[in-house]
């Protein structure tokens, strides 16, 4: 995390404020266990009374039951869900064909050899199978074929976000108020409310840094929430600096707002116009599609003015909502106030 100042001049509702931001460290490794806002949620009361499910033979001894095809389908290995090839030992026992390779041939369960034997019955089960997403704790109503859940669940809307922090590698996991409240007490983020925004980013001996990455800015506008990220990097050979913006949001609400950003210096500024990306895109995966606003450090240290020996570039910036014309379906701006 880059060492050196942020001013921040957040404009809200025609209000000025000025402070001065000093980022914060942050151990990388304080972040690498996952955490979600799901992870203290009770287990589920299932067991409460188990005895109630099982049956009772003639001699009173109690039968376990039998189960179910859920468990069946269930990896004994990775304790993932199975799909063909599904794999089997002389004894029956199964196991994925990812996990096949991981315990070198051997089945987990009796140690017998595995060989090239496909349980093509359970394979035929799991075909006839329909079954609800596995999100649908969170609101997602779909149900699918066993064989096509898998793909849904990689693109489902109501899966889980990842942290957009960028400063460290956060594995943090959940819905958005909860990122919101992660990035606020645990990564220390400036938090800010307004549309508008005046941010001045400071970096002594710049031309000593190549890779660089300051605090991430969260504002609060227009009931969501956005990131602000200004990194240093090399692009190609060229040293360059550069600001985007994130929508903590799935891609189709991002696509119903837009966002300028702004820098210059001695008579001169560059802009840029555009859409912010989604956190479902990593943030690694927007700056290396330099979707956002680019500025060459030769340009960057031009407009800091003085003998260019110290960074001082300010960036302004506004975030407005597109409203939809209801005369010729065209969108024309809604500014925030």
């Amino acid at each position: 995390m880059e060492s050196d100042s942020i001013e921040c001049i957040t404009s809200s509702n025609g209000v000025v404020d000025e402070d001065e931001i000093q980022p914060h460290h942050l151990n990388p490794s304080s972040h690498l266990n996952i955490h979600s806002q799901f992870s203290s949620s009770t287990k589920s009361s299932n067991n409460i009374n188990i005895i109630s499910n099982n049956s009772v033979n003639q001699n009173g001894v109690l039968i376990p039951p039998s189960p179910s095809v859920h468990e069946l389908l269930e990896c004994p290995v990775c304790t993932n869900s199975m799909y063909p090839p599904i794999h089997q030992c002389h004894n029956g026992h199964t196991l994925c064909s990812t996990c096949k390779v991981r315990v070198h041939n051997r089945c987990p369960t009796c140690r017998q050899e595995l060989g090239d034997i496909r349980c093509l019955a359970l394979e035929k089960v799991a075909e006839s199978l329909e079954l609800p997403c596995k999100y649908y704790s969170l609101g997602c109503p779909e149900i699918f074929p066993y064989y096509s859940k898998l793909k849904h669940e990689s693109l489902c809307n109501f899966r889980p976000y990842n942290c957009p922090y960028a400063g460290s590698e956060c594995l943090v996991v959940g819905d958005i108020p909860y990122l919101v409240a992660h990035l606020r007490d645990d990564h220390k983020v400036d938090m800010h409310s307004g549309c508008t925004f005046n941010h001045r980013y400071v970096k002594s001996n710049p031309r000593e840094v190549e890779n660089a990455t300051w605090m991430l800015t969260v504002f609060n506008c227009f009931g969501h929430y956005f990131c602000l990220h200004f990194e240093a990097f090399q692009l190609g050979m060229a040293p360059v600096y550069m600001a985007f913006l994130r929508f903590m949001g799935d891609e189709m609400e991002a696509r119903n707002f837009s966002y300028s950003l702004e820098v210059g210096g001695n008579g001169r500024k560059l802009t840029w116009e555009g859409t912010p990306r989604s956190i479902r895109d990593s943030h690694k995966k927007v700056r290396d599609s330099h979707d956002g606003l680019i500025i060459q450090r030769n340009m960057a240290l031009f407009f800091s003015g003085g003998d260019r020996k110290e960074l001082k570039l300010r960036v302004t910036g506004r975030i407005w909502k597109e409203q939809q014309n209801q005369d010729n379906g065209a969108c024309i701006p809604n500014l925030c106030s």
